[in-house]
């Protein structure tokens, strides 16, 4: 299989190594010729993905931002073969399906949104891996929810990844719910980060403070991308959240126990509720 893959950050990156480690021809678009150049040094890129090459591609494989990625098909979609599979890789889905799906349907390709769920807090292709996404969950969007046939094919297609399971929903229902698992998480540990105790945390400081400001480290241009475009969905969970530290904060400021003790209960109950 020939697979071209439009970016070599840390998805793009692990995507390159994941499908040449068993033996796909693999091209890629990637602006910074260093990047590209040392991409194929290590033997994760076979060359350069091209218009001109883009018609030998079984499978095209889009992983950079949502509006980069969608600007890049408008130009690039004449090129794709008839035939070709293209799948998204994008961390919100309404707008790039929304641009895509009608170039599939023009040209003659098959277009399937698509967001795997795994990374780092790292970004770039010096942090991309084979294995990035072994056992990790793969979020599908397609047109379609009753074209079996196509779902097995974008399965198969994604198999030199080795995704453990696969979820298939609309793009709406997917912002709605990414807004919670990822943009809020990023965002409240980027803001939890600004305290000015931060700066003497070492030595006071274990698992929650670590896991709470993993993602702090992140690349702010991509997910200023990602916040705006999911705006809507993120206002909802960001107001949400505010609503209920306001309680918390009421409750410690009154110093009023058993409000807090029942704030805290009601949070243990809905973790084991939503997690078991």
């Amino acid at each position: 299989m020939t697979v071209g893959i439009l970016g070599l950050g840390l998805i793009g990156g692990s995507l390159a190594r994941a499908y040449s480690l068993e033996g796909h021809r693999v091209l890629c678009c990637e602006k910074d010729r260093d990047i590209l150049s040392f991409a194929m040094l290590c033997g994760a890129v076979e060359g350069e993905l091209t218009p001109e090459d883009m018609g030998q591609c079984d499978l095209i494989l889009l992983a950079i931002c949502p509006e980069g990625a969608g600007d890049w098909m408008e130009a690039h979609a004449p090129f794709v073969r008839k035939g070709a599979l293209v799948i998204d890789c994008c961390g919100v889905k309404e707008k790039i399906c929304r641009r895509c799906s009608p170039l599939a349907q023009k040209y003659g390709f098959t277009f399937v949104g698509g967001h795997p769920m795994a990374g780092t807090q790292f970004s770039g292709f010096k942090y991309s891996r084979a294995d990035m996404f072994c056992g990790a969950p793969m979020v599908l969007v397609p047109d379609r929810f009753d074209d079996i046939e196509l779902l097995e094919r974008a399965k198969k297609a994604l198999g030199p990844c080795h995704f453990g399971r696969f979820s298939v929903t609309t793009a709406q229902e997917h912002d709605r719910m990414i807004a919670f698992t990822s943009q809020m998480p990023h965002l409240v540990s980027n803001a939890f980060i600004k305290s000015p105790t931060a700066l003497t945390h070492k030595g006071f400081s274990a698992g929650s403070y670590k896991d709470l400001t993993r993602v702090a480290w992140l690349d702010p241009r991509m997910w200023a991308e990602l916040f705006l475009e999911d705006r809507e969905h993120l206002l909802f969970e960001l107001d949400g959240l505010m609503s209920e530290l306001q309680k918390y904060r009421d409750a410690i400021d009154s110093a009023d126990g058993d409000a807090l003790v029942a704030l805290l209960e009601e949070g243990k109950r809905r973790k084991e509720a939503v997690d078991g």
